[in-house]
């Protein structure tokens, strides 16, 4: 923070009160964790030794708020997932290849290669930039105001692929919409893991997954109910009913209380500790203290700035954050490697394939229903395995399904072509119980609390960059005017997960259970990835210590 004249009540750890200028976050701190820093200390011990006894059940009997919220601005993902699949499920669409495909002899038109490219790198590009600026003014403004202007934006920009003219206009529409579904990407995220203890982190953040699948489920089904009609309002209402969602959650936003963590960061403690009481229920029989939790946040925040102290983008690659941002980057890009495209143009491809387009919708909303079963399956499984299991046995399961559809894709049979798309389907299932959800509670619990909203920025953008590399392969692998690879497309997604195992193997950890401060500690001291479930840390006494975390002293 920069310094000003600003005032605000301040407790210290004692409960005290006292007016504090807001300035240098290291000047704030100074004082009260010199005079009374075995106390605070203490606390910080207490609280993250009460998270680790903290069952799910009394998680959600103490946090049903912080689940509340956080539902509330995860379902912003919804928008974003309807849209995408809206995206490449329109170009097996025939009212809308009319509109702005061309014919391709036979009575019937295409959206060409290039422009389905072209369409959907649009929206990939507009999240690239919606994500860096949300990593700057999320930091500085909050997540509370930069998630209602992101609403009110996008609010506006669906008014130009509703009314589009053209494929070059729906194109700019498409660009200025990922600018706030940029920020919806890492925003909900980030806010996830920061409004919620230990127990409730992984099923928080990875509902973000389930808001996708939910949105792509919805735009199946509307779709399918629309293909009758043979006018232009067959895509027009798909478009217009994404004006739904903006203005309910924009609404609830507003009331919304700001991370703590984040207020913690810029030095606003009475705030902070303000914030969690309106996460939190009291009455529920559950050990809190609030004090003690802030405490705890306070400590966190003080041994990263020890370790390093920048909060830049730069400072993702420095030091220790430098393998937390490559872990947080590649796993996030893995979801574009592993073969989901198949998922992405499920419509068109099942077309392609041989089946007729009221089955290949039909087969998509099945694939998108049971992708958000196996979304709520991994809640479950990430209870009994933890993430690095279950993230491995996702990417071997996929990596065999996919040669399995490579080599059905050589017969032309009825038989095989059936026996394709159902295992397109079993693939969406693996999927969604494993990489899918599971890779956004990792870019969450990986990066360090200083640095989680830009490393999540650089992990997402990395995920949209080898995203419009793969935006450009697809169509000419499904396209029957250019490669027609159809189905023998798994054996080069075959290939590409297993890649992907390989290196989950020796660099991926397991953060199951671990406090933001003891992973701090296991990175710092640069502990292999399969030995972060067996090792033993201790942030409050000699390891914090050695990461070089002392009270700081007067000058």
């Amino acid at each position: 923070m920069t310094g000003d004249s600003e005032t605000f009540p301040r407790h210290d750890t004692l409960g005290r009160t006292r007016t504090q200028t807001a300035g240098d976050e290291s000047e704030q701190y100074v004082t009260r964790i010199t005079t009374n820093y075995g106390g605070l200390v203490n606390d910080a011990a207490a609280a993250t030794s009460a998270e680790h006894r903290m069952s799910i059940g009394d998680a959600l009997r103490l946090y049903p708020k912080a689940v509340g919220w956080s539902i509330l601005l995860s379902t912003a993902v919804v928008m974003e997932g309807y849209d995408t699949n809206l995206l490449g499920s329109f170009y097996g669409y025939p009212q809308f290849q009319m509109k702005y495909g061309q014919p391709v002899g036979d009575g019937t038109y295409q959206v060409t290669a290039p422009w389905q490219s072209g369409l959907s790198n649009g929206a990939q590009v507009g999240e690239i930039l919606g994500l860096f600026i949300n990593g700057i003014v999320s930091e500085r403004y909050g997540y509370r105001k930069v998630m209602m202007v992101s609403l009110i934006a996008v609010i506006g920009f669906i008014f130009i692929n509703f009314f589009a003219p053209s494929v070059e206009v729906l194109l700019v529409g498409e660009i200025l919409c990922g600018i706030p579904w940029g920020v919806f990407q890492t925003l909900t995220t980030a806010y996830a893991a920061e409004v919620c203890p230990v127990a409730l982190r992984a099923y928080l953040t990875t509902y973000v997954n389930l808001c996708w699948v939910i949105g792509q489920i919805i735009s199946s089904g509307i779709l399918r109910g629309l293909l009758g009609r043979t006018d232009e309002w067959a895509y027009r209402i798909p478009f217009a009913i994404q004006w739904v969602w903006p203005v309910f959650i924009c609404t609830g936003v507003f009331f919304a209380p700001e991370s703590p963590w984040w207020l913690v960061r810029h030095g606003r403690v009475a705030d902070a500790e303000t914030a969690l009481r309106r996460l939190t229920r009291t009455g529920t029989g559950v050990a809190f203290d609030a004090s003690a939790t802030v405490a705890m946040m306070i400590h966190t925040n003080e041994l990263e700035k020890s370790i390093v102290a920048g909060t830049s983008y730069i400072d993702c690659f420095r030091g220790y954050d430098l393998r937390r941002t490559e872990i947080g980057a590649v796993v996030w890009a893995i979801q574009n490697l592993c073969g989901n495209v198949f998922m992405g143009y499920s419509t068109y491809f099942f077309e392609q394939a041989g089946l007729s387009t009221s089955f290949s919708y039909d087969f998509s909303i099945i694939m998108y229903a049971v992708g958000m079963i196996g979304t709520i399956s991994s809640w479950f499984m990430m209870g009994w395995f933890g993430r690095r299991t279950l993230y491995l046995a996702g990417l071997g399961a996929m990596c065999i399904l996919m040669f399995i559809v490579g080599f059905l894709a050589l017969s032309d049979s009825n038989g095989a072509k059936w026996a394709l798309a159902s295992m397109v389907i079993v693939y969406t299932f693996l999927y969604d119980s494993t990489v899918g959800p599971v890779c956004y509670s990792l870019v969450a619990e990986i990066p360090s609390t200083r640095l989680r909203a830009k490393s999540i920025v650089i992990s997402r953008n990395v995920y949209n960059i080898v995203g419009i590399v793969v935006s450009i392969l697809a169509p000419y692998m499904f396209n029957p005017t250019a490669w027609n690879w159809r189905g023998k497309a798994g054996f080069f997604w075959g290939g590409s997960c297993l890649v992907c195992f390989i290196y989950c193997f020796f660099r991926l950890p397991e953060p199951k259970g671990r406090t933001y401060g003891e992973l701090d500690i296991l990175f710092e001291r640069k502990i292999p990835a399969r030995k972060f479930k067996s090792t033993v840390v201790d942030q409050f006494h000699g390891d914090a210590k050695s990461a070089g975390f002392e009270p700081p002293m007067h000058v």
